[in-house]
């Protein structure tokens, strides 16, 4: 049988020890492995590479890819983001508008189901979410007096995925619906 594992992610980055500190100490990622200089995996599945175009195209540490192929790093592509899930939204908030040099794409702003998230780019220019839990939302909400039925529908989710997302002690994409 032939299987395939993944995904996984790798975002491609100019200077590895900035990127590596970055999410190492602000975003408070646990690295899994590091190879000095050349990639970092961090333990939530996401790993930070450098000389990216050097790996597809060739270069002193890799050699030349067999078709030539080619390749053009762009900043700010605005084509993907990397998610993170916070139980206190307003904390990240403020930590991360206190880093100089990271760009906010905008602050926080709520969703009409109820969640609240902020956007920014990384030193490399990555789109970074940050979102609130969603059984912080839940709880909000049952405390506003809504029903676990008007909280469904808001969300356009069941009222028993509801009730997972509530008791869930993994983030809420990876809960099935």
């Amino acid at each position: 049988m032939r299987n395939i594992d993944g995904p996984w992610f790798a975002l491609a980055v100019a200077d590895l020890e900035k990127a590596k500190n970055f999410y190492e100490i602000v975003m408070e990622q646990k690295i899994e492995s590091d190879i000095e200089g050349e990639h970092v995996v961090f333990e939530n599945g996401f790993a930070l590479q450098a000389d990216y175009v050097g790996i597809v195209e060739g270069s002193k540490n890799f050699a030349p890819h067999p078709t030539g192929a080619r390749i053009q790093m762009k900043t700010k592509a605005n084509n993907c983001q990397l998610c993170f899930e916070v139980q206190d939204l307003d904390y990240w908030a403020s930590k991360i508008k206190a880093i100089e040099d990271i760009e906010i794409i905008h602050d926080i702003t709520e969703y009409n189901w109820g969640q609240r998230v902020m956007r920014f780019y990384d030193y490399d220019g990555h789109i970074i979410e940050i979102d609130e839990d969603l059984a912080i939302v839940i709880r909000r909400f049952l405390e506003q007096g809504l029903s676990f039925e008007d909280i469904a529908q808001r969300f356009e989710y069941s009222v028993e995925y509801v009730e997972q997302l509530l008791n869930h002690d993994t983030p809420c994409h990876n809960i099935k619906k």
